[in-house]
């Protein structure tokens, strides 16, 4: 059994190794330009000159799928690390203050648990404008409670063991304890969080693309992609199948890892 994780586990990091590597090199990889038409070439069936086929412009589909992967990839880095940023601050704020501080901040951040995750990106977006940037900073503030908790309920642990409170005896100051004591015991569990949040980001974007929201057209983004195939399902299949099979492996992968790690980390389950 252990072996069968294992090749999934690789499976997976080797495909976002492989999508990593795409991404940064998308010129020099993919067969076209992702957003030049050529309307004699609509719909075609993928063949030796258009892999995966072409869409409802006759723009390559796998051209479209290796440039989307930057956006959703980027997305998702950017957004993890303002959600880690600003968790970080309000966690170890909250985890140290304790009291007063420590309730309202944490009211604060059961509150933006409690909307439904696409909802309340909607809600951010259409307050801070279409685009990816604003798509970035939406779902780097919705997640941000996830690893507040996260870092709080760490910070509240580390702070009362015993190396911890001989290190304040002594007089060190409290960042010296924050960077020498909590953070490296945090870090663990932020990474699994951060593969486990990346893998909702990949589908937060696609979903706000998909809506109009998110990448505007002609950017080639997997939500988009999907947007425009959803009129021509019959008729070229092809324009659903493989983006959806990038987003769909892509989420799958980040899980993978993301549990494998937290396995690796946590031997005690």
């Amino acid at each position: 059994m252990h072996h069968h994780r294992n090749i999934i586990f690789y499976g997976a990091a080797l495909f976002l190794v492989i999508l990593s590597v795409t991404a940064v090199a998308a010129p020099l990889v993919a067969p076209y330009h992702p957003t030049v038409q050529n309307l004699e070439q609509r719909f075609k069936s993928p063949d030796s000159m258009h892999l995966l086929g072409t869409d409802n412009f006759g723009r390559d589909i796998l051209s479209r799928i290796i440039y989307g992967s930057r956006s959703a990839l980027m997305v998702g880095i950017v957004a993890v690390t303002i959600a880690v940023a600003i968790g970080m601050l309000i966690g170890l704020a909250a985890g140290l203050a304790e009291g007063y501080v420590d309730n309202v901040l944490m009211l604060l951040m059961d509150s933006l648990l409690s909307f439904p995750t696409i909802l309340l990106a909607i809600t951010v977006v259409s307050f801070l404008g279409y685009g990816l940037l604003q798509v970035m900073l939406a779902i780097g503030i919705i997640f941000s409670p996830v690893f507040a908790r996260l870092v709080r309920a760490e910070t509240m642990a580390i702070k009362t063991e015993s190396y911890v409170e001989a290190s304040r005896a002594l007089g060190s100051h409290i960042t010296k304890t924050v960077y020498k004591h909590i953070i490296p015991n945090l870090l663990g569990k932020v990474i699994v969080q951060s593969s486990i949040t990346f893998a909702l980001t990949v589908v937060i974007e696609a979903s706000l693309s998909y809506l109009g929201l998110g990448s505007q057209p002609p950017e080639p983004s997997w939500g988009l992609m999907l947007k425009d195939a959803r009129n021509y399902l019959v008729l070229a299949p092809w324009m659903a199948i493989y983006p959806g099979l990038a987003l769909a492996l892509t989420v799958l992968s980040f899980n993978v890892l993301g549990d494998s790690l937290s396995e690796k980390l946590n031997p005690k389950l």
